[in-house]
């Protein structure tokens, strides 16, 4: 732990000042393929000395640096935790070039790959290789220009299309006024021909009550006396 300020003070003088450090030896990094999202991804480091190993570093968009590597010059790969292998990278050497594969690309492996090599104690960089996901850009509809005719501005009917959300609208408009109007009227209809029967009914009460029938100059019954005398 007595050295990790010092290997951050040279990364960082490397990260600043690359042609300082790494005038005596050159490396190169390019990438053989462009990223796409979740395709591999293949850079190459190039060094001039083939008796040191390089390690790759990624320094992310907030600007920090991780570990990625380390391939030996006998071509034996360290990764973090001191591992032989990696679930996201696969490295390697072949001759002067020192290859480092992302297996799948993601947002987070945008940003800068270096390679560097410790000769002597001393770091040196090469220029970082920014790898970055290609921007997708949408294209705004074009709208067609409208037809003038004898000096009036008309526009093709037919081009108009219909909007999704207006109807929308209209059918849920159209299925309250189902659910409104059908109870309403068959309400309706029920109280009418409610109305309809209690009218016969009370008809025919009535003319049950008026079937007995009185005589017609009807007068009471008067016994008939002896006449009284004549005075």
């Amino acid at each position: 732990m007595t050295g990790a300020p010092a290997l951050l003070l040279l990364l960082a003088l490397g990260l600043c000042c690359p042609e300082i450090l790494g005038q005596w030896y050159e490396l190169k990094v390019h990438s053989i393929t462009q990223p796409r999202m979740g395709q591999r991804l293949n850079l190459q480091c190039q060094s001039s000395n083939k008796d040191s190993g390089v390690f790759w570093i990624h320094q992310d968009k907030a600007g920090t640096l991780r570990f990625i590597v380390f391939i030996s010059s006998l071509s034996r790969t360290t990764f973090v935790g001191n591992m032989r292998t990696s679930i996201r990278f696969v490295a390697g050497k072949d001759s002067m070039f020192y290859w480092l594969v992302v297996k799948s690309f993601m947002p987070q492996d945008e940003g800068n790959y270096y390679c560097l090599i410790n000769s002597n104690q001393v770091l040196y960089f090469s220029p970082g290789r920014s790898v970055f996901l290609p921007v997708t850009t949408t294209v705004a509809p074009t709208t067609p220009a409208p037809t003038v005719q004898n000096g009036t501005t008309k526009r093709d009917p037919c081009l108009k299309s219909p909007d999704p959300e207006t109807s929308k609208k209209k059918e849920l408009d159209f299925l309250c006024d189902i659910f409104i109007w059908v109870p309403l009227t068959v309400a309706c209809f029920l109280l009418l021909v409610a109305l309809t029967v209690t009218i016969m009914l009370c008809q025919q009460t009535r003319r049950r009550r008026c079937r007995c029938k009185r005589p017609v100059n009807e007068k009471p019954n008067v016994k008939r006396g002896t006449p009284g005398p004549h005075v």
